[in-house]
């Protein structure tokens, strides 16, 4: 079994609580929460166990499960995390702008991929970086 690797139910739970607060910025129009995300993006980009939600997951969540039948390369992680901070720089810029209907728009789009990730193990970005290697390698 890989152990350098990421237990792939870490940012599953992550994604599941960016869900929750891209539904509060969505509903509160709160680009201020926004900024709070893109800077737990921004650490995830870092290293997904670094953030907030990953050593929450570490620390309370993780012992009371057994342990990952395998592990995850964090670089796809660390790149969906840099798409998801894009997003959210771009969410950010909307909001406080005056430009609200750009922050719903790029809120909206990071919601989606949140959710899909969180509750089905859809990792958008991650797809994403397996593909533009795949073409690179091509």
């Amino acid at each position: 079994m890989n152990t350098t690797g990421l237990d792939p139910r870490g940012p599953r739970f992550a994604a599941v609580l960016t869900t929750i607060v891209f539904v509060v910025v969505l509903l509160t129009g709160s680009g201020w929460l926004a900024l709070a995300q893109a800077v737990i993006f921004a650490i995830g980009a870092y290293d997904p166990r670094r953030t907030p939600y990953g050593l929450i997951y570490r620390h309370l969540v993780a012992p009371r499960l057994a342990p990952p039948a395998e592990r995850e390369d964090p670089a796809p992680v660390r790149f969906a995390q840099t798409v998801g901070l894009v997003f959210t720089v771009v969410t950010v810029a909307g909001y406080l702008s005056g430009a609200t209907v750009l922050g719903i728009v790029f809120a909206a789009f990071a919601l989606v991929a949140a959710f899909l990730n969180g509750f089905f193990g859809l990792c958008l970005g991650c797809e994403a970086y397996l593909l533009i290697r795949r073409l690179r390698a091509a």
